[in-house]
Protein backbone atom coordinates (compact mmCIF):
# COMPACT_ATOMS: atom_id res chain seq x y z
CA UNK A 1 0.00 0.00 0.00
CA UNK A 2 2.71 2.63 0.93
CA UNK A 3 4.32 1.39 -2.62
CA UNK A 4 1.13 2.34 -4.36
CA UNK A 5 1.21 5.84 -2.79
CA UNK A 6 4.67 6.32 -3.85
CA UNK A 7 3.92 5.96 -6.91
CA UNK A 8 0.44 7.69 -7.63
CA UNK A 9 2.66 10.71 -5.46
CA UNK A 10 5.55 10.11 -8.73
CA UNK A 11 3.02 10.22 -11.10
CA UNK A 12 1.21 13.80 -9.68
CA UNK A 13 4.60 15.63 -9.68
CA UNK A 14 5.58 14.51 -13.32
CA UNK A 15 2.35 15.52 -14.48
CA UNK A 16 3.02 19.06 -12.34
CA UNK A 17 6.74 19.70 -13.81
CA UNK A 18 4.87 18.68 -17.78
CA UNK A 19 1.93 21.33 -17.37
CA UNK A 20 4.36 23.65 -16.03
CA UNK A 21 7.08 23.28 -19.08
CA UNK A 22 3.83 23.65 -21.42
CA UNK A 23 2.50 26.21 -20.00
CA UNK A 24 5.98 28.11 -20.26
CA UNK A 25 6.50 27.12 -23.83
CA UNK A 26 3.20 28.48 -24.79
CA UNK A 27 3.83 31.83 -23.33
CA UNK A 28 6.98 31.95 -24.96
CA UNK A 29 5.29 32.03 -28.44
CA UNK A 30 2.61 34.20 -27.67
CA UNK A 31 4.68 36.74 -26.53
CA UNK A 32 7.44 36.16 -29.49
CA UNK A 33 4.32 36.42 -31.78
CA UNK A 34 2.74 39.66 -30.31
CA UNK A 35 6.46 41.02 -30.64
CA UNK A 36 7.30 39.87 -33.58
CA UNK A 37 3.10 41.52 -34.78
CA UNK A 38 4.45 44.62 -33.04
CA UNK A 39 7.53 45.32 -34.54
CA UNK A 40 7.37 44.08 -37.88
CA UNK A 41 3.57 44.15 -39.08
CA UNK A 42 1.79 46.60 -39.57
CA UNK A 43 3.95 49.20 -41.65
CA UNK A 44 5.52 51.50 -39.21
CA UNK A 45 7.49 53.24 -42.24
CA UNK A 46 4.23 55.92 -43.09
CA UNK A 47 3.78 56.56 -38.90
CA UNK A 48 7.52 57.14 -38.65
CA UNK A 49 7.68 59.64 -41.40
CA UNK A 50 4.63 61.20 -40.10
CA UNK A 51 6.04 61.51 -35.93
CA UNK A 52 9.16 63.07 -38.28
CA UNK A 53 6.65 65.83 -40.23
CA UNK A 54 4.94 66.30 -36.58
CA UNK A 55 8.07 67.46 -34.69
CA UNK A 56 9.56 69.59 -37.71
CA UNK A 57 6.17 71.16 -37.48
CA UNK A 58 6.66 71.20 -33.93
CA UNK A 59 10.30 72.94 -33.84
CA UNK A 60 9.01 75.31 -36.66
CA UNK A 61 6.43 76.69 -34.35
CA UNK A 62 8.70 77.42 -31.34
CA UNK A 63 11.28 78.77 -33.32
CA UNK A 64 8.84 80.76 -34.95
CA UNK A 65 6.70 83.46 -32.86
CA UNK A 66 3.20 83.93 -33.85
CA UNK A 67 2.08 87.14 -35.07
CA UNK A 68 0.15 87.86 -31.78
CA UNK A 69 2.81 87.02 -28.96
CA UNK A 70 6.03 88.35 -30.92
CA UNK A 71 4.17 91.51 -29.66
CA UNK A 72 2.67 90.91 -26.45
CA UNK A 73 6.06 88.96 -24.88
CA UNK A 74 6.00 86.02 -23.05
CA UNK A 75 3.61 84.96 -20.91
CA UNK A 76 5.03 84.84 -17.21
CA UNK A 77 2.88 84.04 -14.00
CA UNK A 78 3.61 86.18 -10.54
CA UNK A 79 2.16 84.41 -7.69
CA UNK A 80 1.00 86.37 -4.54
CA UNK A 81 2.97 85.34 -1.55
CA UNK A 82 0.13 84.10 0.48
CA UNK A 83 -3.80 83.56 0.12
CA UNK A 84 -6.18 86.47 0.17
CA UNK A 85 -8.74 85.19 3.33
CA UNK A 86 -11.79 86.96 3.84
CA UNK A 87 -15.58 86.82 5.14
CA UNK A 88 -18.47 87.82 2.92
CA UNK A 89 -21.97 88.29 3.98
CA UNK A 90 -24.52 85.70 2.78
CA UNK A 91 -28.38 85.85 2.83
CA UNK A 92 -28.47 83.12 5.68
CA UNK A 93 -25.00 83.57 7.58
CA UNK A 94 -21.40 84.64 6.82
CA UNK A 95 -18.96 82.92 4.97
CA UNK A 96 -14.80 82.29 5.04
CA UNK A 97 -13.47 82.89 1.69
CA UNK A 98 -9.68 81.72 1.05
CA UNK A 99 -8.20 82.48 -2.57
CA UNK A 100 -5.26 81.56 -4.04
CA UNK A 101 -4.09 84.32 -6.84
CA UNK A 102 -1.60 84.16 -9.75
CA UNK A 103 -1.27 87.10 -12.29
CA UNK A 104 -1.09 86.52 -16.03
CA UNK A 105 1.57 89.45 -17.28
CA UNK A 106 3.42 89.64 -20.65
CA UNK A 107 7.03 89.98 -20.56
CA UNK A 108 9.71 90.55 -17.78
CA UNK A 109 9.48 93.94 -17.44
CA UNK A 110 5.94 93.48 -16.36
CA UNK A 111 7.00 90.61 -14.43
CA UNK A 112 9.39 92.61 -12.54
CA UNK A 113 6.70 95.60 -12.50
CA UNK A 114 4.11 93.14 -10.72
CA UNK A 115 6.46 91.71 -8.43
CA UNK A 116 7.58 95.44 -7.30
CA UNK A 117 4.16 96.75 -6.83
CA UNK A 118 2.58 93.36 -4.91
CA UNK A 119 1.54 95.20 -1.88
CA UNK A 120 -0.60 97.40 -4.03
CA UNK A 121 -1.79 94.22 -5.54
CA UNK A 122 -2.88 93.04 -2.34
CA UNK A 123 -4.71 95.60 -1.22
CA UNK A 124 -6.47 96.58 -4.19
CA UNK A 125 -7.60 92.44 -4.74
CA UNK A 126 -8.36 92.49 -0.81
CA UNK A 127 -10.56 95.63 -1.55
CA UNK A 128 -12.66 93.93 -4.54
CA UNK A 129 -12.71 90.97 -3.07
CA UNK A 130 -14.67 92.36 0.38
CA UNK A 131 -17.16 93.84 -1.81
CA UNK A 132 -18.36 90.43 -2.75
CA UNK A 133 -21.34 88.00 -1.77
CA UNK A 134 -21.43 84.58 -0.60
CA UNK A 135 -24.66 84.20 -2.54
CA UNK A 136 -22.98 85.33 -5.91
CA UNK A 137 -19.36 83.49 -5.07
CA UNK A 138 -21.35 80.42 -4.65
CA UNK A 139 -22.39 80.22 -8.40
CA UNK A 140 -20.16 80.03 -11.70
CA UNK A 141 -21.20 83.44 -13.06
CA UNK A 142 -20.47 85.18 -9.56
CA UNK A 143 -16.59 84.03 -9.74
CA UNK A 144 -15.96 85.24 -13.24
CA UNK A 145 -17.41 88.61 -12.12
CA UNK A 146 -15.47 88.56 -9.13
CA UNK A 147 -12.63 88.00 -11.54
CA UNK A 148 -13.03 90.32 -13.63
CA UNK A 149 -13.82 93.09 -11.71
CA UNK A 150 -10.52 91.97 -9.69
CA UNK A 151 -8.84 92.32 -13.34
CA UNK A 152 -9.96 96.00 -13.57
CA UNK A 153 -9.11 97.28 -10.66
CA UNK A 154 -5.34 95.88 -10.27
CA UNK A 155 -5.13 97.53 -14.09
CA UNK A 156 -6.10 100.68 -13.29
CA UNK A 157 -4.20 101.06 -9.63
CA UNK A 158 -0.85 100.08 -11.87
CA UNK A 159 -1.77 102.41 -14.89
CA UNK A 160 -1.70 105.20 -12.02
CA UNK A 161 1.62 104.39 -10.99
CA UNK A 162 3.22 102.59 -14.31
CA UNK A 163 1.28 104.11 -17.15
CA UNK A 164 0.57 100.65 -18.96
CA UNK A 165 -1.75 97.56 -18.29
CA UNK A 166 0.92 95.55 -16.62
CA UNK A 167 -1.54 93.02 -15.44
CA UNK A 168 -3.52 90.94 -18.62
CA UNK A 169 -5.11 88.48 -15.86
CA UNK A 170 -6.11 87.55 -12.66
CA UNK A 171 -6.17 83.97 -12.08
CA UNK A 172 -7.54 82.02 -9.47
CA UNK A 173 -5.42 79.05 -8.26
CA UNK A 174 -7.20 77.77 -5.39
CA UNK A 175 -11.09 78.93 -4.18
CA UNK A 176 -12.44 77.41 -0.76
CA UNK A 177 -15.65 78.84 0.53
CA UNK A 178 -17.14 77.50 4.76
Amino acid sequence: MADEELQVEEGGKKKGKMMLIIIIAVVLVGGGAAAYFLLFAGGDEPAAEQLAEADAAAAQAATAPAAGNAEMGTALYVAMPRPFVFNVPGSGRDRLVQIKVQLLVRGSDNEELAKTHIPLIEGTLLQAFSTSNADDLVTEAGKIELREQAVSEVQKALKDITGNDVVERVLFTGFVMQ
